[in-house]
Order: C-alpha cells, then structure tokens, then sequence
C-alpha cells in the first residue's frame, strides 16, 4: 500500500514537472537558440521583419517611381491562431494530455511586383513544446497565410495552406523557420492599399489530404 502511495505521488510530481516546463518555455527562449534563429530569419530577408519600413523619399517633380516602390502590408497574427496543441489518443490538448505545443514567434515579409500582380514571401519563426503526453520523433505543422483587404466587410484576396515538418530534440523545446514563396494577388488600387494586410496563423485543416478531383464521365 505504501509503494503504491509513493508511486502516485511520483506519477503526479513527474507530470506537474512537464507541465511547468512546458508554461516556462511558452514564456522564455533561451538567448543562444533565439540569437541562431535570429541570424537564419535576416539572412532569408536581410533584416526585414514585421516592423513598419521606412519611408522612402519621394521621386523628382516629373520623374515616375521606383520600380521596387512595392506596398508590402504589414504581417500580423491572425486572433486565435497563434498557438496549435494535439492532445493525446485524440483527445483535447489539455493538462497531462498535450502531446505538443507549436507558437508562432516572429514574422517577416518581402513583396515584389510581377506586371499586374504582386508576389509576397511571408516567413514565419516559431517554436514546438512537447508537453507532458510525450511529443512524437517528427511534428506536422499546419500553417495558413492569407492577404486580406480589412476594415468593415472583411475580404479574402488570396490565401494559401502550408505544412512543415519538425524534429523533435530530447530537450523538448524546437524552434522552426517557414517561407511561404508564392502568395500572389493582384496590385490593389491606391485608394484600398493601405487596407490590406498578410495574416498568419496555423490551420489544422491544411493537414487534411486534398480532395480528389472527380473523373470524367464517359
């Protein structure tokens, strides 16, 4: 009756210690990993990020724009997006039951302008938390990028799913690096520019298998 006392008691100890990890990881980044991260992030966009560019100085009296003069929307979150958990066995990704954790971090972009259309890169930094249940050997994850024209009456201009892979460590803690290359929509109207936005976020449905398309009928 003791040893089974003491089992249970250690049982519960063992799983109050994951799920502690687990909250202080979600809150703290270790320098050096978040310093790599940092560097591999400039590197794909030479240090752009999500902060507001700096205005450029405007053309001569007669002379037409810059080529590159691209309006490339800010990127934010999507509400309720920001974090994706599985729970183990299927169930909900609660307490002891979270296999894993995925938050997103840190985003960038970079827009080009192609004839009528405009072609954004969107990266996206995050981190997986293996939670209490156990995290598998190799973790999926669903992403969704979207370029929307905000304010009243939201609008979809495009939007892409994505997925990518990540290896889980023995330390449980692991941070991945995402580019979406070809989100294209086309050039806004300078009246409505200002409106867009990109929103990042995961979506679980990205993981489900594309629909078959059905066959002709003879």
């Amino acid at each position: 009756m003791v040893k089974e006392l003491r089992s249970s008691r250690t049982t519960w100890r063992r799983g109050a210690a994951l799920a502690l990890a687990l909250s202080v990881a979600l809150a703290s980044v270790s320098p050096v990993a978040a310093q790599s991260l940092s560097d591999r992030f400039k590197s794909l966009f030479g240090g752009k990020s999500d902060e507001p560019a700096q205005p450029k100085p405007a053309p001569a009296p007669g002379q037409p724009a810059a080529d590159d003069d691209v309006d490339c929307p800010q990127v934010t979150v999507r509400a309720g997006a920001s974090t994706y958990a599985v729970g183990a066995g299927g169930k909900p990704a609660t307490g002891n039951e979270i296999r894993f954790q995925a938050t997103i971090t840190k985003m960038a972009r970079e827009c080009s302008r192609s004839g009528g259309d405009i072609t954004a890169r969107i990266g996206i930094q995050g981190r997986v938390i293996a939670g209490p249940a156990g995290a598998p050997a190799i973790v999926e994850v669903p992403l969704r990028v979207a370029v929307v024209h905000g304010g009243v009456g939201e609008k979809v201009i495009a939007s892409k799913a994505y997925r990518t892979t990540v290896e889980m460590s023995e330390g449980g803690s692991v941070p991945f690096t995402f580019v979406a290359e070809d989100l294209a929509y086309p050039v806004p109207s300078a009246a409505v520019a200002d409106s867009y936005i990109f929103y990042v976020g995961f979506d679980p449905q990205a993981l489900s298998p594309e629909p078959k398309a059905r066959g002709k009928k003879k």
